[in-house]
């Protein structure tokens, strides 16, 4: 006797709508849930009790394993441990940063990636400021989401510039100083600060 193994596809896509859901796209740093609500999943991180992203995509809702992630639709080159990457920070939540990488290992990328980096420990108010170009370290990855550290003495703000007037700015020990209305401001200052030749950000412009 045969038996033929079949399966209703209006039930199979009612039960994957039952416990997926999408939703609208995203930016780093951005709240998609609270921990409340559900699991830090792949491209999330936690920031007190909210999940934010970690990269650039469209939320999906797992109902059924209560996790939220990030679905980056376009493939990546992935930095790895130890690499040293420089980018745009996208946002600064206070006690970490989301940074767009442009470059790993100097090597400029074309990959729509994210990395988050903790500033909570630094004393600078102000470690770096949205659109301010950093250079840091990858050390670990996890759920997805990448991590960098900016610690090191050659690592922090490459480019920056004045919160005040936006004006340029030039080095004073380990602050900034505009040149435009004198004001003067922390970074976490990269010993390489204002040294990089290959920056063509179109945001530094």
């Amino acid at each position: 006797m045969r038996y033929h193994i079949g399966f209703n596809k209006k039930t199979i896509n009612s039960h994957i709508r039952k416990n997926h859901s999408m939703s609208e796209n995203r930016l780093p740093g951005e709240k998609v849930a609270t921990i409340e609500e559900y699991l830090p999943g792949e491209n999330t991180f936690e920031d007190g009790d909210a999940i934010r992203s970690a990269s650039i995509g469209d939320v999906e809702l797992n109902k059924a394993e209560q996790l939220v992630s990030i679905q980056n639709k376009k493939s990546s080159v992935i930095p790895k441990i130890g690499d040293i990457i420089v980018g745009t920070v996208e946002a600064n939540l206070g006690s970490m940063m989301a940074v767009a990488i442009r470059y790993i290992n100097d090597i400029e990328t074309q990959s729509n990636i994210e990395c988050i980096c903790t500033i909570r420990h630094l004393r600078k108010k102000n470690a770096a400021l949205v659109k301010d170009v950093v250079k840091l370290k990858i050390i670990n990855h996890v759920n997805g989401t990448i991590h960098a550290g900016i610690d090191e003495h050659d690592l922090g703000v490459l480019y920056t510039k004045c919160r005040k007037c936006f004006g340029k700015v030039v080095k004073v020990r380990d602050a900034v100083k505009c040149s435009e209305c004198g004001w003067m401001d922390d970074r976490k200052l990269s010993s390489d600060f204002e040294q990089a030749d290959f920056l063509k950000f179109d945001e530094i412009k």
